[in-house]
């Protein structure tokens, strides 16, 4: 495929040309022309790359990694965990809201809208970039994890001092991938409501994010 034809910023897109022309990327984009002739996708296709597109490369602070867009109508816009303005915020944002409100005193809004943290320099990343409607895990192992575990390959090699932050076991088997002798992984359990209360409540992440770039002399995130 041409890789000119993807929708990334130029600052992604200088670091992930040769992704694009490889053979499993080529299978992968068949799989999603053939998917959307029968199904409906999420997100729309403008939206595939939309971490991306909010966090040039240069500017990443933070990775948090997520697995799967959200499967629901409206609510996957290529940023983990957040959702567009007026849908309702999703079970584990409600919960990283709860976390940050106990670690920092954060004032919990009313929109799970998270566009303005990866335009600060989280970048929001899913391991699987796309999804049929109403059926998680559906685009898993056509090739999205490739792509995205070379993002982050990437992210670990050409970046310092970038806070990796992984919630659950399916983030926490990507450590393996960066090099923590330049950055620092935060880990716990995941949000969901179903683990939060075996590590996540209390894990203090969003303060020692902050701490960490104020110790390197990065501006901190504005939560």
């Amino acid at each position: 495929m041409d890789a000119k034809n993807v929708n990334i910023d130029d600052s992604w897109y200088a670091e992930l040309k040769d992704e694009f022309n490889k053979e499993y990327f080529a299978k992968l984009k068949a799989f999603l022309v053939e998917e959307k002739k029968n199904n409906v996708v999420y997100p729309p296709g403008s939206q595939i790359f939309s971490a991306f597109n909010y966090t040039p490369f240069h500017k990443i602070k933070v990775v948090i990694l997520g697995q799967d867009p959200y499967h629901g109508h409206g609510q996957a816009h290529g940023l983990c965990f957040s959702v567009p303005q007026g849908i309702p915020t999703p079970p584990s944002l409600v919960n990283i809201y709860k976390e940050l409100k106990s670690d920092i005193g954060f004032e919990v809004p009313n929109s799970g809208n998270l566009e303005s943290w990866a335009k600060q320099g989280i970048f929001l990343l899913n391991a699987t970039l796309t999804v049929r409607a109403n059926t998680a895990g559906s685009h898993q192992n056509k090739g999205w994890e490739i792509f995205t575990d070379n993002v982050i390959k990437i992210i670990s090699d050409k970046r310092e001092n970038v806070v990796f932050v992984l919630w659950g076991r399916y983030a926490a088997a990507k450590e393996k991938l960066i090099d923590d002798s330049k950055h620092i992984i935060l880990k716990a359990a995941h949000p969901s409501p179903l683990s939060a209360y075996n590590g996540f409540f209390g894990c203090k992440h969003f303060s020692k994010i902050n701490n960490f770039l104020n110790n390197k002399g990065i501006e901190p995130i504005r939560w």
